[in-house]
């Protein structure tokens, strides 16, 4: 790790998007409180990460980051949980077996409370009060009092992650995520959709080639690969103190990690060189990810390479873009050429979500579906024009039958939007959505690479 670095240095930093914290020593008591548990994840796993995901750089596997734009404390169950992962592993086959390389799961959960915003305060009616950063924050409701920083929120986010890494870990390595299972995974409402129809089409075919393997003396219930699958966490390191007092110093390396995610990220409002947010993820080993927006120049981006990965890591730096479909391809190409250029050995990726969000005439925010399709469209020629690898996508998904974006295979228009608006913040796409844009997206990359 970079030298004068310590889990406390980013305090000397200049910080943005934080909350108006009303207590300072409530706010140290929850903290040391957290500070005292077991760590939410292991370096191990970290390590692990990195190095699949040095694969995806090398363009040999394909990253697919999903999962909720905010977790609720409200909105928690097994149920839920389960469809979210549930979606996840249909999209992570669909592109594995049309792509045919190895797809990196990582979802957005066990640690996606925080949310930036423009600004601390919002107007409501006649008053102007806090706004909602997450419920790790405050609560969503449109009060004053429900929207007060309370730090024992910090603590109930903590024992939430806790509980969703087991439910995950008991879901992928106890049987669900089997890949006998495929045919299972269809829920009914994405199964009654083209792209259901076509993933079912798919399980048909998965299963014809187990029981192939069954036939020639393969011990398919023996075969881990088969039964078990890894499914990594994330989320926007965006409250400091709160990653600061999960932070811990590996024993078996003496190198320091963020135990509350196997993976970090930088947002596109606190990517700063000189910020303090930088300033402490380059100081731990797990992998991380920076949002690259439409602003960011070549020489910037060169210079948040070296400050977060100078020892030119594999698997150590995703970018992410988010630029909105209008201008993915002609602003990606510059950077693209000048990390290539440079030799650093980046994941890149492509938020489509973030730079395609606008108000419904209804009031809701949205995002229309073929936009999204659109800067994954631009992203991929983009990449097939620079000769570099399109390396994967970041979405924000549920399980649930919602109806927060429009467009997709059901044609949702602003008038649907009423039907299942459920998000705290972001607008989500659902199963039946999230499946359609993983056959597009499959085979746009197929297509390019075939060209």
């Amino acid at each position: 790790m970079a030298k004068s670095w310590s889990p406390t240095s980013w305090r000397s930093f200049p910080i943005k998007q934080q909350p108006l914290w009303p207590d300072a020593a409530d706010l140290d008591r929850a903290l040391k409180q957290i500070a005292g548990y077991p760590p939410l994840v292991f370096a191990g796993e970290a390590r692990s990460l990195q190095a699949g995901l040095a694969q995806v750089a090398a363009g040999n596997a394909f990253l697919l980051q999903a999962g909720d734009c905010a977790e609720s404390f409200d909105d928690f169950s097994a149920d839920s949980i389960r469809e979210k992962l549930r979606v996840i592993l249909q999209m992570a086959i669909v592109l594995t077996y049309s792509m045919g390389v190895p797809v990196m799961k990582v979802g957005r959960l066990a640690g996606q409370f925080a949310k930036p915003r423009s600004a601390d305060y919002e107007k409501v009616g006649d008053d102007q009060i806090p706004v909602f950063r997450g419920h790790i924050v405050n609560a969503d409701g449109p009060t004053a009092a429900a929207r007060l920083p309370t730090p024992e929120r910090l603590v109930q986010a903590y024992h939430q992650s806790a509980a969703t890494l087991n439910l995950v870990r008991a879901f992928t390595k106890g049987g669900f995520a089997a890949l006998d299972r495929v045919h299972a995974w269809n829920q009914e409402f994405v199964a009654s959709s083209p792209a259901g129809r076509r993933y079912e089409q798919l399980a048909q075919e998965i299963d014809r080639a187990l029981h192939f393997m069954r036939a020639t003396g393969i011990d398919n219930e023996a075969n881990s690969n088969l039964n078990q699958v890894d499914v990594w966490t994330s989320h926007e390191a965006l409250l400091l103190s709160y990653e600061e007092a999960l932070t811990r110093q590996d024993s078996t390396t003496g190198s320091w990690y963020d135990c509350s995610a196997h993976m970090l990220w930088i947002g596109e409002r606190t990517r700063e060189l000189d910020g303090a947010h930088v300033e402490f993820l380059r100081g731990v080993g797990n992998p991380i990810g920076c949002k690259v927006g439409p602003t960011m120049t070549g020489e910037e981006l060169i210079s948040l390479c070296e400050a977060v990965n100078p020892s030119r890591i594999p698997g150590r730096l995703t970018l992410i873009t988010r630029m909105g479909v209008d201008n993915i391809e002609d602003h990606l190409r510059p950077l693209l050429r000048a990390v290539k250029d440079s030799g650093h050995p980046v994941v890149w990726a492509c938020d489509p979500m973030h730079g395609n969000t606008y108000t419904s005439v209804g009031g809701h925010k949205t995002r229309d579906f073929e936009s999204i399709v659109g800067e994954i469209e631009g992203f991929v020629r983009a990449h097939h024009v620079e000769g570099t690898w399109p390396g994967g996508i970041h979405i924000e998904l549920t399980g649930e039958n919602v109806t927060e974006c429009i467009g997709g295979a059901d044609k949702l228009i602003d008038s649907d939007l009423d039907s299942r608006y459920e998000t705290v913040c972001d607008p989500r796409l659902n199963g039946r959505q999230s499946l359609e844009l993983a056959f597009r997206t499959a085979e746009m990359i197929r297509s390019t690479e075939a060209s």
